[in-house]
């Protein structure tokens, strides 16, 4: 496996590239926005496709670098399903499972520093966000933290991981780069308390600044999603409502870009054919089966996802390989089902 640990000095905040294989696909996990060009440097570097983005919660010490990863490689942005973030493409929630070629990790749905807060769980080791840090823990007294359920989300779940697991937080401010579950259990200051009360007890009292980023970074980590803007300026965008009345018409082809797992949890819309993004450069190029497809039938191509993010991107390289009249449906799944557009299993 292909793992890489990278650091912003001035967030203090960690940054993982993951990858099963040189030449393989690859995954990233709260990135930092001024650090995409050394990220994408080492990605090309080591031969990898960039194909998830992936931030552990809303971050509000620094602003997300998921955006500028999407504009710049078209890659999978990922968080959990609580997150207020308009950039995520994938929403994951406890018991899923992040993938890419070679590599699951397993999903932990772990609130109390953000209630959004997710960690993610390999055999050997597990990201945790600000959950669970070197010799600490996130605080938890903004963006709907709650000390209770810190401290549910530690003792309940992640101290339960095997005692060797590695710990690999998103931040450290001691030059600490990795700790354990039996580590962390024994020396950890904040976890040596008999009860939840003592916990609440020593979060409430931390009495800490707010980050000096803060009132920058949350919003503009919550406002990223600017690519289904951009489409539908082009008039290459279609509303659940006009999606419904179309798609009964002969001469259009409906196409589900989500992963299989995807499909399985949250269901689809009836008649879609299933081409899922990481094959999207493949199928619309000449050639490639949607391309084909589109000018031998001449069939209007309307892509959707879960939340249009994905078939946002999909519309412009549709367009972009001569696929006149390729449009999404925007906000994907989630905004069909919103007006009660019919799904099947």
């Amino acid at each position: 496996m292909i793992f890489r640990q990278l650091f912003d000095s001035v967030s203090g905040t960690y940054t993982y590239l993951l990858a099963s294989r040189r030449g393989g696909e690859a995954l990233i996990i709260d990135p930092v926005i001024e650090k995409v060009d050394r990220y994408l440097q080492l990605v090309n570097e080591l031969d990898l496709k960039l194909v998830k983005a992936v931030d552990t919660h809303l971050h509000a010490d620094h602003i997300t670098g998921l955006g500028a990863l999407r504009d710049r490689t078209r890659c999978v942005t990922v968080m959990g399903e609580q997150s207020q973030a308009d950039v995520v493409s994938m929403r994951l929630g406890e018991g899923d499972k992040l993938t890419i070629e070679g590599l699951a990790l397993d999903v932990l749905y772990t609130p109390g520093h953000t209630d959004d807060s997710y960690s993610f769980v390999m055999r050997d080791r597990v990201f945790t966000g600000d959950t669970l840090l070197i010799r600490g823990t996130g605080r938890t007294d903004f963006q709907n933290g709650d000390p209770r359920a810190q401290f549910d989300s530690i003792f309940n779940k992640l101290l339960k991981l095997p005692d060797d697991t590695m710990v690999f937080p998103a931040h450290d401010y001691k030059g600490e780069t990795v700790t354990t579950i039996a580590e962390e259990r024994a020396f950890n200051p904040r976890l040596q308390v008999r009860s939840v009360e003592q916990y609440v007890e020593v979060m409430n009292n931390l009495n800490l600044p707010n980050p000096k980023m803060m009132d920058v970074a949350v919003p503009a980590n919550i406002r990223v999603g600017l690519a289904q803007e951009a489409i539908a300026r082009h008039g290459w965008a279609l509303s659940p409502a006009e999606a419904m009345t179309l798609i009964v018409k002969p001469g259009v082809t409906l196409v589900d870009l989500r992963e299989k797992s995807e499909r399985e949890k949250h269901g689809v819309i009836p008649g879609s054919l299933h081409a899922p993004y990481p094959d999207l450069a493949a199928n619309v190029q000449p050639g490639g089966m949607l391309h084909e497809l589109a000018h031998a039938t001449r069939n209007r191509i309307v892509f959707y996802c879960a939340f249009g993010e994905r078939s946002a991107m999909a519309v412009q390289a549709a367009q972009d390989a001569g696929i006149a009249g390729a449009c999404h449906i925007e906000g994907g799944l989630d905004g069909w089902k919103k007006a009660c557009g019919p799904l099947a299993r």
